[in-house]
């Protein structure tokens, strides 16, 4: 008999830590089977956690029943009723003709709804009617008694960070990657402390990904997310849960812990198998050779042995090494001459105005063995790139010269399945019927299947029935058996497991062709591809001979440097302006008529000298400062900017008393 998940909210502490989230007994059934069963674990204050497992073990099934969206059929999920919960799903739900200020304040928060209203106001400041002037003012004191201005501050800073500046554009218009950071904008503004994420990293660009990192690490928000991003999941994550078996396991740490205790247990379970089946056997064989085995209770003793014999053992992931047989590519691989593209950022549509070079006056020579990785903002032109060497999308000026042995394979970021209704092995079948590898060894399309984990009656199951994740695995293992040699992979771990993206490493790092490939993944990225195409944001392509990780530390290091000599910069113009104020000018011999230059007393001039000290501490203070609330760290935003206009008060009124005395 089934039963529904109750969402029961109470007030739940613990040792001064408060309990968020209390999940007992949770359980769905998928298609033929359960996804999961017994699933028991909270999430307390603070706490950073991930769910991993491979592709159709119901991973974002989990998440979505926890956040309310799916029903369960059995088990009890229990929220905190203080804490407030934000969800971003895999594939975010929106109204196309809404703005993204629609998108993004579409929230029952009060806080949220009187800081929409002051920010509307504020940009019809200029045109305010008297009745809307009086509301504004009514609207600044309500956000100063209810104390918003740290919060509405902290909203700017996030939408700025994630490069949200025009919230008048309609979402419909918007490109996949800039949906995302609306998306995940909108819940990182609402003042929750339970975060549940899916896949936060899906079409973002690698710059927003380390900023998402830092913010989720140093947060006081507690965060439960899946994902496949194992550096996130090193650098955010205090404990991992893996899905496993419809079993939910707890490993504690971060995901290179996870991979030791897993490799531990896989030992230990290998080897407990290997005596349990020994003792097993050599029991059975000696029951069968006695004349005891005649006997009812004998027989019965045979039967539960070969039971146990048989029993599911310890699943271990297969260490599958995919190295299709290739074709060999000519002297002429696939050439970029003078290629130029003026689009919309951010936007999906061709049609819209202001149109702006994407891609401009680019020309390059491809080489067989070559591993490039294409690396830019969102809306800076990664996507069109490969879509005008594929043909899919025409470039404005300049030619792409394919070369004759050139057999591209391109796999796009939504795949598209021409009838869904084949089995997946109809679907493989149509490709080929048989798998040669490098090695020589040839298999069958089933047996090829069972190795990218599609085993048993899912074969015969319509390509329908699969979830993103399967279906996305699937066009991907049909691609690499089509047996291209230059590959071009746009965005190719979005919604993949690890287990997947371990095998599709091991194939493109032994692969003899040209790749081409645009991932947000950094640890797939590092260990894929030696040289990046950078994508800037006026068009300009440049190149970076090193790894993904490499290319992030230069940058980083680039903006320390920056950052260092604007400060320099500052440091300076102060000194030049106390100077100038400091400073007397030559006096010309004094006459009758000259004035009597303004004289000190003792304790003024103590006061004055006093003065200057304070004055260089407190602009030391505030560049501290302004660096702080310009950083990547939002945690302590509101004390950050309550310092600062306590400073820039303090140093205002002893500049003036200073004028005064100077």
């Amino acid at each position: 008999m089934q039963r529904a998940v109750f969402v029961i909210f109470s007030i739940i502490v613990y040792d001064d830590v408060m309990n968020l989230l209390s999940i007992s007994n949770l359980s769905k059934i998928g298609r033929e089977e359960p996804l999961f069963t017994g699933v028991t674990f909270g999430l307390n204050e603070g706490e950073k956690a991930a769910l991993i497992g491979r592709n159709g073990t119901g991973k974002s099934t989990l998440l979505n029943t926890i956040a309310g969206v799916l029903q369960a059929d059995e088990g009890t999920v229990v929220f905190n009723k203080s804490s407030g919960i934000s969800f971003l799903p895999q594939n975010p739900v929106y109204q196309k003709d809404d703005t993204i200020r629609d998108h993004i304040f579409k929230s029952e928060s009060e806080k949220l709804k009187i800081i929409r209203e002051y920010q509307e106001l504020c940009i019809q400041l200029g045109e305010l009617n008297a009745a809307k002037q009086n509301r504004y003012e009514e609207l600044s004191d309500i956000m100063e008694k209810k104390d918003l201005w740290n919060y509405e501050s902290q909203i700017s800073s996030i939408l700025s960070t994630l490069g949200i500046t025009d919230m008048s554009r309609k979402m419909g218009s918007l490109s996949g990657g800039m949906i995302k950071k609306v998306a995940l904008a909108q819940v990182l503004v609402e003042d929750t402390k339970l975060l549940l994420l899916d896949e936060p990293t899906n079409h973002l660009d690698i710059t927003t990904i380390s900023w998402l990192q830092e913010y989720l690490k140093n947060t006081d928000r507690a965060v439960l997310m899946v994902t496949h991003d194992r550096y996130f999941l090193d650098n955010v994550c205090t404990n991992i849960y893996e899905l496993d078996r419809h079993q939910l396991k707890l490993y504690q740490g971060n995901y290179s812990t996870d991979r030791e205790k897993k490799q531990t247990e896989i030992e230990i379970a290998q080897d407990t198998d290997r005596r349990i089946e020994s003792v097993l056997r050599f029991e059975r064989d000696w029951l069968l050779r006695g004349p005891c085995a005649r006997g009812t209770k004998a027989k019965a003793r045979i039967q539960r042995d070969m039971e146990l014999i048989n029993r599911e053992k310890f699943h271990q992931d297969k260490g599958f090494s995919f190295e299709v047989k290739g074709r060999r590519l000519g002297g002429k691989v696939l050439e970029l001459h003078n290629i130029s593209k003026n689009f919309p950022k951010g936007y999906v549509s061709e049609n819209s105005e202001n149109k702006i070079p994407v891609i401009k006056d680019f020309s390059y020579n491809f080489t067989a063995g070559q591993k490039i990785g294409i690396f830019g903002n969102n809306g800076t032109g990664k996507s069109t790139l490969l879509n005008i060497i594929t043909g899919a999308v025409s470039a404005d000026t300049g030619s792409v010269v394919t070369g004759e042995n050139t057999h591209i394979g391109y796999y796009q970021q939504n795949p598209v399945f021409k009838n869904t209704e084949l089995t997946v092995l109809e679907y493989i079948k149509e490709v080929a019927e048989n798998v040669t590898m490098n090695n020589g060894k040839t298999y069958s399309a089933s047996r090829f299947l069972e190795e990218f984990g599609f085993e048993g009656k899912i074969q015969y199951s319509p390509v329908s029935t699969l979830s993103g994740g399967e279906r996305k695995r699937l066009f991907l293992v049909r691609l690499l058996i089509s047996n291209p040699n230059f590959l071009i992979l746009d965005e190719p771990t979005n919604d993949f497991d690890i287990f997947t993206m371990n095998i599709l490493e091991q194939f493109l790092t032994s692969f003899e062709g040209c790749l081409l490939i645009v991932s947000h993944d950094r640890f797939f990225m590092d260990k894929v591809a030696d040289t990046l195409f950078i994508l800037e944001d006026d068009g300009e392509i440049s190149g970076f001979v090193g790894k993904c990780s490499e290319y992030i530390e230069y940058l980083e290091e680039k903006k320390k440097e920056a950052e260092l000599k604007a400060n320099e910069e500052k440091a300076k113009e102060r000194e030049r302006q106390k100077l100038a104020a400091t400073s007397v000018p030559e006096k010309p011999l004094q006459t009758p008529t000259t004035a009597v230059q303004k004289k000190l007393s003792f304790k003024e001039q103590k006061e004055f000298e006093q003065l200057e000290k304070d004055i260089e501490i407190l602009e030391a203070r505030k560049i501290e400062l302004e660096a702080l609330m310009s950083g990547p760290d939002y945690s302590n935003l509101a004390e950050y900017t309550k310092e600062y206009k306590s400073v820039s008060e303090t140093l205002e009124g002893k500049y003036l008393r200073w004028e005064e005395l100077g």
